[in-house]
């Protein structure tokens, strides 16, 4: 009998498992046609409204992007051992289908290890208790805890790879780890026979944090090696500060897998960011990893010869609920391309000029790295500008990827010309323009003999190429560039010119030679023009800020074809369309005179298309568009349509109501209540855990809250002893993670908040070793009882070296009463705990332990009859210490064709000692601490709001300090309105029911 590890062996060496997805040392080879893979990450559970997933897919692939990679979360699918949960936003089969609708291949990375700034780093949080063995290892009952999960994945994935018509093209094995020791790589082996023993029959890849050389060869090697970088790391607090270029990938590659493509299953496209006062929030990542980083950075990664290259993260979302792990707050924006609200940004349009280029470029999939300036290469005459060269050795076209020799630098201006051999001979370019510039923290391509169309071919150009292709039998070329520099093309013509074949702007100069004509663009040029128009070729041009507005939505194949949405696969047609907002998709009637073009408007603008002169009729979502012929197009020979878009919605007249109306109760009878009965809480009496980091001190019992199932948000804590009167103080050891809080009270005396605290900049404190002195008059005759609210911020990721660190001693890490001795400790969590926690649609994650939580009245639906009126700007009554729940309700009435990005926005100044936990129609949508900061605005999508209808905002407020004022100003914002999106968006939140809950 061959064993599963032997198979492995034999089947890696034969490099696949199916013939649908082959490989060679230069990329992915899929369905017989070699594919350059430019993907972007997107977790699904960080947007948990299904029908709004094709919103960010299809937003995807208008930037030009091929693929999505996708973590998936076993804490959320796997909640319970036994339970495997795939309905819901946990649900895959919306995302394949979506993702197969867009034409986006998927790579699925399911861990059960994912990191990704989540509590655990995604593993389910009852294995962090109840497996005894080491987490990540090929400890026995860490290898049953994951099974059901991984099996569950399987079943769900397999029927949708490729092979089987679906969009998965590589499934990743767990995540960022070390093959030493043994037990770590025979972890992987394990995760490795469940697939290899399944349908699945893709590839298994595998991501490695840094130039480690893990999983390349030997026990629990992968199919595909990968490499992650985040060459400017997550220090947003100074995002104009650079870390220089180290140039050594390729060589890396070159050296430990040359035989596979060079996979970037993450590569950075913005940061992480923390809790504290030192943080700048997400706009400062966005500038970190801006348009310039993108440039700069992104083709350092094509000039290292990468061909499979996943941007971590294209859309962030909402790391809402007790999602984030402890060092993160609720927003998980990364300063991606897509803003948290899902509205696009500048870094999109960079993301799309450069994947429309790729996209557009088959010259570029298959290239050899030749050498660069610092291994000798000299074709620059300015040694301050650093210069790659690629070559394909089939088609002879060569790449030249420049950028400054300091790529740090913000405010180095470079000048040179690149001496380049040709099939027109040896030049040195531009030949007439005074020189390629470099500005500051800029790449460029600079390109020779690269062809286009179906026969056309660039001899070089020193513009950058936006689009290149074959539009209804004519050659197209669409290049741009930075409207301050001079731009060069050299070009052999073909066809016959038409009247227009002069180009329209005097800026633009034209040389013709024997068999090559050149094109210069005098700087200053901001518009968008024809270089040239035939009956075979149309050369167009713009600057960058112009061409971005400029789409090439692709025209699907036949519709019994599976692959019919998936470029040079099932179709090769695609248009140009210029002016909108957002264009999602194109289709052609029957006839081809129809074209329908769906989309996004944020205002009246020039509609451009430049598709097949077939088309007669244009329609824009649903309605036809009249043509403008007052307007010169950009060809006279045909399929050209110049017309109009308006909105046929007042968008600016979208009322939001202003949040008024609060209810008020109180939400902490543990303390107020001198009745309050625990005894129905849980005894905390265990005194063994599975939690490798041991109390401080104590009487030898666990106060661990996962270790009694409760893990998520607030956790309450009771400790009971008999007074003699002798008490004088009490140590409480409490962890709750980077930025947690910890109320104490004895009896219903308020004694302190032990405060944690998270910065990328200082000593972080994830827990506290405090000594609380008891007041004489807090005391009482018989039974007292200490209270203590712990928030739960969060599991730990885990480490290489310590696999286990996700086993968080979450809770009293040790208790010591003076003059006295504590008798029963007493704990409450959810609603039963991770075994029977009570609402299944928003997951496990959703809701803590708070009496308000217990009671559901964070659920729509609740009654608060009764309640008092009292603001939520009021804070507590009387300025005390405790928790509060405020309720109000509030009507929405937007149209169904409208895209509305709304926002929960805290108003009053930073600094206050409070925090809060925010719920949208029972969601927890957001968590606020406004000592800390830096979170106060809580983006809010239609599926979690009710866009036509009535909607619930609790918020759970925790003063945590006393006679301080707590004014918190939380109010509804528009921050974004366009007509068009998805349409069509569901909405999922159950409402309260007294089971369970009374």
């Amino acid at each position: 009998m061959v064993s599963a590890r032997t198979l492995h062996s034999v089947i890696r060496n034969s490099e696949t498992r199916t013939d649908d997805v082959r490989f060679d040392n230069y990329t992915l080879i899929l369905k017989g046609r070699r594919t350059f893979i430019y993907s972007g990450e997107f977790h699904t559970f960080r947007l948990p409204v299904p029908s709004l997933w094709p919103d960010i897919l299809q937003k995807a692939k208008a930037a030009g992007l091929n693929c999505i990679s996708v973590y998936t979360h076993m804490g959320l699918i796997n909640p319970a051992p036994g339970v495997v949960d795939f309905n819901g936003f946990r649900a895959l089969q919306p995302l394949f289908d979506e993702a197969k609708a867009a034409g986006l291949w998927v790579i699925l990375r399911p861990g059960p290890y994912i990191n990704a700034e989540t509590t655990a780093g995604g593993i389910a949080h009852w294995a962090t208790t109840e497996v005894a063995g080491t987490l990540r290892t090929n400890d026995t009952d860490w290898k049953a805890a994951w099974q059901g999960y991984i099996q569950g994945i399987i079943n769900v994935t397999a029927p949708n790879q490729i092979s089987n018509g679906g969009p998965v093209i590589a499934v990743q094995i767990d995540n960022e780890y070390q093959q030493t020791p043994i037990s770590h790589a025979e972890y992987f082996a394990d995760l490795e026979a469940a697939y290899h023993d399944s349908p699945i029959v893709v590839p298994l890849t595998y991501n490695d944090p840094g130039q480690r050389r893990n999983f390349i060869n030997g026990t629990g090697a992968v199919d595909i090696y990968g490499l992650d970088a985040y060459p400017q790391h997550f220090d947003c607090s100074t995002p104009t500060v650079w870390v220089p270029i180290t140039a050594n990938d390729h060589q890396y590659h070159a050296d430990v897998n040359p035989s596979q493509p060079f996979y970037y299953p993450e590569f950075q496209a913005g940061a992480s960011d923390a809790w504290g006062p030192t943080s700048l929030g997400y706009d400062a990542c966005r500038i970190l990893t801006g348009p310039d980083f993108q440039s700069v950075f992104n083709l350092q990664v094509w000039a290292s010869n990468g061909k499979l290259v996943n941007f971590y993260m294209f859309y962030g979302g909402t790391s809402w609920g007790s999602i984030p792990v402890h060092d993160e707050y609720t927003s998980y924006d990364y300063g991606a391309s897509i803003r948290e609200s899902r509205e696009l940004s500048s870094k999109f349009d960079e993301a799309k000029r450069q994947a429309l280029f790729l996209r557009s470029s088959r010259d570029f999939y298959k290239t050899d790295w030749i050498a660069d300036t610092s291994t000798g290469l000299s074709v620059s005459t300015n040694p301050a500008a650093f210069i790659t060269l690629l070559k394909n050795p089939d088609t002879g076209a060569q790449f030249y990827i420049a950028r400054q020799n300091d790529s740090a630098s913000a405010t180095v201006f470079t000048t040179f010309k690149l001496n380049v051999s040709t099939s027109a001979g040896a030049l040195q370019i531009p030949t007439i323009a005074t020189a390629i510039t470099l500005n500051g923290r800029e790449s460029k391509v600079i390109v020779t003999d690269y062809s286009f169309g179906s026969s056309s071919k660039v001899v070089y150009s020193t513009a950058s190429i936006f689009f290149a292709g074959t539009i209804d039998k004519r050659d197209i070329l669409f290049l741009y560039g930075n409207s301050t520099q001079e731009h060069e093309v050299g070009l052999e013509l073909t066809g016959t010119p038409t009247k227009i074949s002069q180009p329209t702007s005097p800026k633009i100069r034209v040389t013709q030679g024997s068999s090559l004509t050149t094109f210069t663009v005098l700087a200053g040029l901001e518009a968008f023009t024809t270089l040239y128009d035939s009956d075979t070729q149309l050369i167009l041009y713009a600057d960058s800020a112009t061409v971005a507005t400029f789409w090439a939505p692709l025209v699907a194949g036949a519709a019994s074809d599976p692959f019919r949405n998936y470029w040079d696969i099932g179709t090769n047609q695609t248009i140009l369309v210029g002016g909108p907002y957002l264009v999602r998709n194109a289709s052609l009637d029957s006839t081809g005179q129809q074209l329908a073009l769906a989309g996004d408007l944020k205002e009246g603008v020039r509609l451009t298309v430049i598709g097949p002169r077939t088309v007669r009729q244009v329609t824009w979502n649903g309605n036809r568009v009249a043509p403008d012929t007052s307007i010169i197009a950009p060809s006279t020979v045909g399929g050209t349509f110049v017309g109009q878009l308006g909105l046929h919605n007042d968008i600016t007249g979208i009322k939001i109501p202003k949040l008024t109306g609060w209810k008020f109760q109180d939400t902490l009878p543990e303390v107020n209540d001198a009745n309050f009965d625990d005894s129905s809480w849980t005894l905390a009496n265990k005194t063994t855990t599975n939690i490798p980091l041991k109390p401080y001190y104590g009487d030898g019992r666990i106060l661990y809250g996962c270790d009694y199932g409760f893990c998520e948000g607030v956790v309450l804590w009771r400790g009971h002893f008999q007074s003699t009167g002798q008490e004088k103080s009490m140590n409480l050891s409490i962890n709750g993670g980077e930025a947690f809080a910890a109320s104490v009270w004895l009896n219903n005396v308020f004694l302190n908040t032990s405060f944690g605290n998270s910065t990328h900049a200082r000593n972080i404190r994830e827990e506290t070793d405090d000594k609380f002195i008891i007041p004489v008059d807090a005391l009482r005759s018989g039974d007292n009882i200490v209270t203590v609210a712990q928030d739960n911020m969060g599991l730990n990721e885990t480490t290489n070296l310590d696999p286990n660190s996700s086993k968080s001693p979450r809770g009293i890490r040790g208790f010591k009463l003076e003059g006295g001795t504590f008798g029963d400790w007493k704990v409450q969590g959810k609603v039963g705990g991770y075994l029977g926690f009570l609402d299944k649609t928003r997951g496990i994650l959703n809701e803590g332990g708070l009496f308000g939580e217990r009671k559901g009245w964070h659920l729509p639906g609740f009654s608060t009859a009764g309640w008092q009126k009292r603001d939520l700007s009021q804070g507590l009554p009387g300025q005390k210490a405790g928790i509060g729940f405020f309720i109000t309700t509030f009507n929405l009435n937007i149209p169904r064709d409208v895209d509305a990005m709304l926002s929960f926005n805290f108003e009053e100044p930073l600094g206050q000692p409070y925090r809060a936990y925010m719920f949208v129609n029972g969601w927890m949508m957001g968590k606020r601490i406004a000592n800390l900061g830096p979170q106060a605005k809580f983006p809010v999508h239609e599926g979690i709001l009710n866009y036509r209808g009535s909607n619930t905002v609790a918020v759970a407020l925790w003063a945590m300090t006393p006679d301080v004022p707590i004014t918190p100003n939380l109010q509804l914002r528009l921050d974004g309105v366009y007509e068009g999106g998805v349409g069509n968006v569901q909405v999922d939140n159950p409402v309260w029911s007294p089971q369970g809950r009374e």
